[in-house]
This record gives C-alpha cells, structure tokens and sequence, in this order.
C-alpha cells in the first residue's frame, strides 16, 4: 500500500518530483523530499504535512560530493523507516550537437548520472535490509533521442543502462526498480523549454506531472510477486 512507502524522492521542489510527493502524501506515506530551492521544497514539504505520515525536507545540490554524503547520513540517521529511492532530479539543456559545450554535457552527466548513481550506491545497504524499490524518472530521449538532444540522450541512455543493469543484480535480494520514460510533461522546466524553441506553450497537450505520478504510484503498489520494470509514457495528442 501507498500508505507503507518511506520514500527519498529526489528533484522534489517541483515538477514530476513535486507531483509524486504530493500523491505519496495523500495517501498517507512518509517522505523525505530533496532540492536545491529550499523556499520551494519548503513549501512542497508544508503541503504534503497535511496528509503525509511524516515528511523531513532536505536541502542539497547532488551535485556536490559533500552534500551526497551528507544526505546519505542524513537518511540513514533521521529516515528509519525507509524503503523507496525515487530519482526525480534532473537538468537539461538542448541545441546543435556543434554547439553545446562539453562544459554543458559534463553538468548533466553530474546530475543526471553521477548523482543518481552515487546516491543509490550509498543507499543500497539500507534498501536490501527492507527489500526496498528505486523508482528512475528518466525521460523518451533514453528510448529515442531526437535533434539537437545529443547530450542530454546519452546522459538518459546511460541512466537507463544503469537501472537495467541494478535490477539484474538485486533482484534476487527482492529489490525492484523501475525506469519511467515520460515524454514532454507540463512543467515549469518544459515552459522553458518551449520558450527556448521559440514554440507556443499549451501544456494541456502534454503529459501532466500527475499523469507520471500516478503510473509510478501503480507500479509500487503491485504485489511483490512481480515488478513493473518500464513505464512509457507520452501525451495522447502528439503535438510536437
């Protein structure tokens, strides 16, 4: 039941992270909810105490080593119940291949990868001792990368390379992980985008965070005689 998930979810400030926050929240879950704005991941964290078992908040740029290792204790520490590790964080940026800078692919490697990876390693030991789930927010462009998203693609196609290859070794530990592969989702970040296209923003044609959150909330709620181990995702009009 939702009501028994002891969720980490990273990227919780807004977006889809916000979006899966708030429906563990309503069902009674507890939460610990990670971003970099801390007025915004306040203010999600005020939210989801109306509903929420529990909800610590703690703020952190998991692209500092420190700040990981920090938050692995943290967890560790104040977190006892935990069961569920759901990556949400992530940052894009698109362009011509010729144009984006390794300076641009190496920060995204840092959040979209390195911090995902380094955060579930840490977390690994806690997770096997309650036969946890890792829940990977990932994105179309792992399945398919399209123009001008070269970088940011093979960040998402490692990251799939990675929750692949973890659900092959810890299973058997009654661990399960699950990919979700949204396409482009109403957000904050997507209006952004659209604006950088130079495209008009309608985001009641695209995917609703909440569409994502609910998928994710299904998966984890299946009996654990099986797994969900990806989720594709795209918006019923295709209008890009």
């Amino acid at each position: 039941m939702v009501s028994d998930l002891s969720a980490v979810v990273t990227g919780a400030s807004s977006g889809i992270g916000k979006a899966i926050a708030l429906a563990i929240a309503s069902a009674g879950g507890s939460l610990c909810l990670v971003g970099r704005d801390r007025d915004r991941l306040m203010a999600v964290a005020e939210s989801c105490r109306l509903t929420a078992r529990s909800v610590l908040a703690f703020q952190a740029d998991l692209n500092n080593d420190y700040a990981l290792e920090e938050l692995t204790r943290y967890v560790e520490r104040e977190f006892k119940s935990f069961n569920t590790l759901i990556h949400c964080a992530g940052i894009f940026t698109i362009g011509h291949f010729e144009k984006i800078s390794v300076a641009q692919l190496d920060l995204m490697y840092r959040t979209n990868v390195r911090a995902p990876y380094t955060l579930t390693q840490a977390l690994l030991p806690l997770l096997k001792t309650q036969k946890g789930q890792i829940v990977f927010i990932n994105s179309s462009q792992a399945l398919q990368a399209s123009a001008k998203n070269a970088a940011y693609a093979s960040t998402k196609h490692a990251l799939r390379a990675i929750a692949d290859s973890l659900r092959h070794e810890i299973n058997a530990e009654g661990i399960r992980v699950l990919s979700i592969y949204p396409g482009r989702t109403a957000s904050p970040a997507m209006e952004s985008l659209y604006k950088a296209e130079n495209q008009s923003y309608r985001p009641e044609l695209l995917l609703q965070t909440g569409d994502v959150a609910q998928a994710v909330i299904n998966a984890l709620q299946l009996p654990r005689s099986a797994e969900v181990t990806n989720i594709e995702m795209r918006p019923l009009i295709k209008s890009y």
